[in-house]
């Protein structure tokens, strides 16, 4: 559960970082891309652990509403899912078509330089 909450809020984060404040940004780097405790994040800027753990829990409810108004993770998941299937089937039924290939592998690295 914790791993699935670190990488949603970490996909959450690539997309809407440019969103949120400097210290957000920080905040949320340091606690689930770094790995950094509430003490060691309280430190590093001197303030309380509880004024950490705040700002990381409303921080995460923002990045949340974003995603819900704005969808921009789950729609990349699904664009993601659906080449993943064409590029598949691609390969089973249609392994000798270079052109065809070379345009699922065009496809794949425009999804990848959104991101």
């Amino acid at each position: 559960m914790k791993i699935e909450k670190n990488y949603r809020i970490n996909s959450l984060f690539e997309f809407y970082e440019p969103l949120l404040t400097n210290k957000q940004k920080a905040y949320i780097q340091l606690y689930y891309a770094d790995d950094y405790s509430l003490g060691e994040i309280a430190a590093e800027f001197s303030v309380s652990r509880q004024a950490v753990y705040d700002n990381i829990k409303r921080t995460e409810k923002i990045l949340e509403g974003y995603e819900a108004k704005l969808h921009l993770y789950h729609d990349f998941v699904e664009r993601n899912h659906e080449v993943d299937a064409i590029s598949d089937y691609i390969k089973q039924n249609y392994h000798g078509d270079t052109q065809l290939i070379k345009m699922i592998q065009q496809l794949v690295n425009l999804e990848a330089d959104s991101e």
